[in-house]
């Protein structure tokens, strides 16, 4: 399958370790849609949640779709996710632990249906994010001396 990717969360490594990922299906509005196909998607400050059974998209920002009219959507309304029951489950119970979250990765369209990767994942501390920065610019300056 041909898969498009709309948007990265690229600071969701540097603020996270990721420790498990999955794919959810979204539901969206036609206008909700026709934005993300243009790239107008954020999901930098977004996180996913658990009630009553189903997963929730919060605080992501989809742009409104000017052509839409007086039929579009609200940018940073919950959006559901689609998952199986047993991943649900599976998610659930992780989640009980202390310190674990759920972030979205990425969002992409595969095979024109919009997809969701979202990681199960726990904080970092400042500490291990100098760690981060440190090896980062080793292999940086690594990688410059090979030339």
């Amino acid at each position: 399958m041909n898969v498009k990717i709309i948007t990265t969360n690229r600071k969701a490594s540097f603020n996270y370790n990721l420790l498990d990922k999955f794919e959810a299906g979204m539901v969206l509005t036609g206008s909700e849609v026709k934005s993300c196909r243009d790239g107008a998607v954020n999901i930098g400050e977004s996180y996913a949640l658990i009630k009553n059974g189903e997963m929730w998209l919060v605080n992501a920002d989809i742009s409104p779709y000017e052509p839409a009219n007086y039929l579009n959507h609200k940018p940073k309304r919950d959006r559901k996710l689609l998952l199986h029951k047993r991943e649900l489950i599976r998610i659930s119970v992780k989640l009980k632990e202390r310190g674990l979250t759920l972030i979205p990765t990425k969002m992409y369209f595969k095979g024109g249906r919009a997809k969701l990767e979202i990681a199960l994942a726990k904080g970092k501390k400042s500490y291990d994010k100098r760690e981060s920065i440190k090896k980062r610019d080793i292999k940086r300056e690594l990688s410059r001396s090979g030339r």
